[in-house]
């Protein structure tokens, strides 16, 4: 790790938000080692094995860091995961080589925004240089994988469009558009985050049957399916958005599972999985709803987010009736520090 040019002659703790990361960071970590040594146990291609071996080197130093990190300030370290307790080493594969691939490329996409903000909530010098080194190696990672889907002929580009000729200016209040009546062709921004959202409900899509099929638990497995229909829901309305438009969608990732139904990752894990996707796309719809001029295309933004929303309450009840779920730190109850007073 880089050594800081500038000292402090104090100690400075950690902030909620330094916390936050760290805790965030962990299971995140954690999670990809399990998942990515299964991958990697399976794996025939060589060249995206190289690409599996450099996203679960990345991780293995990650935890290492941040236990440092956790004892150094005498913060418990989360229990998260382990490949002792949540992976079953011989089940066989659940997802094909290119599946793989599209997994790393698009779950490096999270990490580059994760770690964006972990990096611009850090305030001490070495949670910066952290995860700022962070950052550098997802951007290495994510190049990586694009650079390999784009030499297979697997990458799956957003439309293009036509350049206009000249620079030209909004004019008319209708640029917004109504819920109701012919609205005005989308633009670049409204494309872009209808696809990218296209693409990481395929990927929630097709993670989601895998489990569906392997998870032990039948609430488990029901929750599974449920959110595999919500995921294929929300790709046919991106899709039927992009056809309107005349322009192409995303091919289908879902035959990359496999027809596997024995047990590979605990329950436990794979609701994770979910939550943390589930958290994700959440964040990515409030975005879009945000950078989304027609009035039309937040309204679908805003009713298919709440709809993760309450799939995602559901899952966390499921995890609470578990025990799965770790409680985060949180602030001190003072008024229950003052009713028990002496």
């Amino acid at each position: 790790m880089a050594t800081s040019t500038i000292k402090t002659e104090h100690i400075i703790k950690f902030t909620a938000a330094e916390i936050a990361n760290l805790w965030s960071s962990y299971f995140n970590d954690t999670l990809a080692v399990c998942t990515i040594t299964h991958f990697l146990a399976h794996i025939q291609d060589k060249e995206i094995e190289t690409v599996l071996n450099m996203a679960l080197d990345h991780s293995n130093t990650h935890i290492g860091k941040l236990k440092s990190f956790f004892n150094e300030e005498k913060l418990t370290v989360p229990e998260a995961f382990s490949i002792v307790n949540d992976v079953y080493p011989d089940a066989p594969r659940l997802f094909t080589d290119d599946f793989y691939l599209f997994y790393i490329q698009n779950i490096g996409k999270l990490g580059l925004a994760t770690y964006t903000l972990a990096l611009s909530n850090s305030a001490r010098l070495d949670m910066c240089e952290y995860f700022t080194e962070c950052l550098n190696e997802s951007s290495a990672l994510f190049n990586k994988a694009t650079e390999i889907l784009l030499k297979k002929g697997s990458f799956s580009r957003a439309p293009f469009i036509p350049d206009k000729e000249k620079v030209q200016f909004i004019e008319k209040q209708s640029y917004l558009g109504e819920l109701l009546g012919k609205p005005r062709p989308l633009n670049v921004i409204e494309i872009s985050n209808i696809y990218f959202n296209l693409i990481q409900n395929q990927l929630g899509k097709t993670l989601l049957i895998g489990f569906s099929q392997v998870a032990k638990s039948t609430k488990v497995r029901e929750y599974m399916i449920r959110g595999r229909e919500i995921s294929d829901k929300h790709v046919r309305v991106f899709c039927d958005i992009l056809d309107k438009e005349f322009l192409p969608s995303a091919g289908s990732w879902d035959s990359l599972a496999t027809d596997s139904t024995s047990a590979t990752f605990s329950d436990k894990l794979m609701m994770m999985h979910v939550t943390m996707l589930n958290s994700a796309g959440i964040g990515h719809y409030g975005m879009s709803i945000g950078t989304s001029a027609r009035k039309d295309i937040g309204a679908d933004f805003l009713r298919l987010m709440l709809e993760i929303v309450a799939f995602s309450e559901d899952g966390a009840n499921l995890m609470i009736e578990n025990s799965w779920l770790e409680q985060i730190p949180q602030a001190m109850d003072r008024d229950k520090l003052a009713e028990n007073r002496d």
